[in-house]
């Protein structure tokens, strides 16, 4: 969203004459961190944190607020709460502490380890550091020189790729994650397929109309990417980490990330003047990647659609995993025996009660 707000922004102040047709687009960027500075004292902490840190209450409330509209005796309530509570219990059982070590002590973490590291380079290397960074050079290449023109074209495409970007994410339990994972890499494969011959066509031939086909495969192109990669990245990530390893994980991927962007801006400057005049040639290379992106999403990715976060565990490390074997009508039942036992022993409370005052009144 606020990438969206400052392609506007600057196609606003694209017609001020002054220093301040940068300045003010500089300036704003920084609003966006003083909400989350200010919002952040509103965001609930995490249950899973509370139940970590001993403060039970708390987070029995806030599984109850957000899940069953404050019900705390809710049986999926009491469900999530037990199987938190216990999964943890039972991963501090195994291990008091994690260390980045643990990532390479079993088979499911080097698995997730593949994954974090793929989910860090695949957002980054899949073409789209090209287009958001080189925008200017990719326009001038398809003959449009204007900057008012070029800064309207790259608004209209940030606005598409975020109404694409929140429509897959609020979709995503519906579709799953690994349907949108394969149709955003399979779409970006396609499109970058066409996208590398309408602009061999353009750069060697002149064909007439292809670098306006080139332009439209850059929206398209922006909306492959959204469906799945500037939605799902981090939501991916989380689901596969057991709670131990979750902030651990999470810094992997941003290395991940960092890394990839650090040799895209190294590498890709050095691409674009030695491929000056056939950057279809470069087109070609990234066309060729993204082809090996999409076999290992196909191959690699997991579904992780349904279980809750700790049921997820199994799904990479197996039955045998340390989760918490609990079943939410086992928990009905022991709620129903629970109110059937405190039912009666309220009516032999109620009982004893009679009679005391009934013996009192016989001495009177």
């Amino acid at each position: 969203m606020t990438f969206e707000a400052v392609a506007w922004v600057c196609f606003g102040t694209d017609f001020m004459n002054n220093q301040w047709s940068w300045r003010i687009p500089a300036i704003l960027q920084a609003l966006p961190s003083v909400v989350q500075i200010v919002g952040i004292y509103w965001v609930p902490e995490s249950p899973r944190y509370l139940i970590a840190n001993d403060r039970l209450d708390e987070a029995l409330t806030i599984l109850a607020k957000y899940h069953a509209n404050g019900d705390a005796e809710n049986p999926t309530v009491k469900f999530e709460y037990r199987e938190i509570r216990d999964t943890i219990r039972m991963e501090r059982v195994a291990k008091e502490h994690s260390s980045y070590l643990d990532f390479f002590r079993s088979p499911g973490n080097r698995y997730r380890l593949m994954i974090l590291i793929s989910l860090g380079i695949f957002s980054q290397w899949s073409g789209n550091a090209i287009i958001s960074n080189y925008t200017n050079i990719l326009y001038d290449n398809a003959g449009i020189t204007n900057s008012t023109a070029k800064l309207g074209l790259s608004a209209g495409s940030s606005m598409v790729s975020l109404i694409v970007s929140i429509t897959f994410a609020l979709m995503v339990d519906k579709f799953g994650r690994r349907p949108i994972f394969l149709t955003s890499t399979g779409g970006m494969f396609g499109t970058f397929i066409f996208w590398t011959l309408t602009c061999a066509l353009y750069e060697e031939y002149g064909s007439p109309g292809a670098n306006h086909a080139m332009i439209f495969f850059i929206w398209v192109f922006n909306v492959a990417y959204a469906i799945a990669w500037s939605g799902l990245l981090i939501g991916y990530a989380v689901e596969i980490l057991p709670y131990q390893l979750r902030a651990k994980g999470l810094m992997i991927l941003n290395i991940a990330i960092q890394s990839a962007l650090t040799l895209n801006n190294y590498a890709n400057p050095v691409a674009l003047k030695f491929f000056e005049g056939e950057t279809w040639k470069l087109y070609l290379i990234y066309t060729c990647w993204i082809f090996l992106e999409l076999c290992f999403v196909f191959f690699k990715y997991v579904e992780t659609k349904g279980p809750t976060l700790e049921e997820l565990v199994k799904v990479i490390d197996g039955p045998d995993a340390n989760v918490a074997q609990l079943d939410i009508q086992q928990i009905e039942k022991e709620d129903q025996m629970n109110a059937s036992r405190d039912s009666e022993t309220a009516e032999g409370v109620n009982t004893v009660d009679h009679s005391v005052e009934n013996n009192g009144t016989q001495r009177t």
